[in-house]
């Protein structure tokens, strides 16, 4: 069995593996903003590369794995929390954090059941679907984007799970720095930014991809 400390710290690391994956998945996305012609062969050059690397390979593996213990992790640590704060605790708490410290359960709930909608919508079906070729010979995963991007409920439903994931990744990279030992008085402020200006930055990006296509392909 994990101690409390030794799941906050895979809680961390593993936030913090997810949070690097995606800086790099928002760099490689930021190609569907170029004009439909030349995203449309490059995107999908793109998404053969890295279905065919043997590193992106291992590393999709890690994924898998960071996001199963992640999620799992944080269920253990937000029951044990339940179990044993008292109403008094709850109550100070409640006054001293802010409301997306307070429900990280609720958030991280939210953004899991989109990453099931999200992966089976576009992992599931570019490995195992039909998916048609491009000029190039390549799977045409742009096309699968456009289409999906094209459902106003799809990109609702984006939309507001970016607005979670930016409150969990604000907290989540908060409680990473405290938990490394790196939150020290005199680079608070630093860490605080940083944080912000990452889980903002990132998820208003991954935001505005489907509602740009959704507005350029109609």
């Amino acid at each position: 069995m994990l101690s409390t400390l030794s799941r906050k710290m895979l809680m961390c690391l593993t936030g913090l593996f997810l949070s690097f994956f995606l800086l790099i998945h928002f760099l490689g996305n930021l190609q569907l903003f170029l004009p439909p012609e030349q995203a449309h062969l490059q995107f999908n050059a793109y998404s053969h590369f890295l279905s065919g690397n043997i590193l992106i390979k291992i590393v999709s593996y890690v994924l898998y794995a960071s996001i199963i213990l992640h999620a799992l992790d944080g269920l253990i640590i937000t029951l044990k929390n339940k179990k044993s704060g008292g109403s008094y605790q709850s109550k100070r708490r409640g006054r001293a954090s802010k409301w997306y410290s307070r429900n990280m359960g609720i958030l991280g709930t939210l953004i899991l059941i989109f990453l099931v909608i999200h992966f089976q919508n576009f992992w599931y079906v570019y490995k195992f679907g039909n998916t048609p070729l491009d000029e190039n010979g390549n799977k045409d995963l742009y096309i699968l984007v456009v289409t999906v991007f094209k459902e106003w409920w799809y990109v609702i439903i984006y939309v507001l799970s970016m607005a979670a994931l930016c409150y969990h990744l604000i907290h989540g990279i908060h409680s990473a720095a405290r938990t490394l030992g790196l939150y020290h008085p005199k680079f608070v402020k630093w860490f605080k930014t940083v944080g912000i200006v990452y889980s903002v930055v990132i998820s208003i990006g991954f935001a505005l991809m489907p509602v740009y296509v959704f507005f350029t392909s109609n």
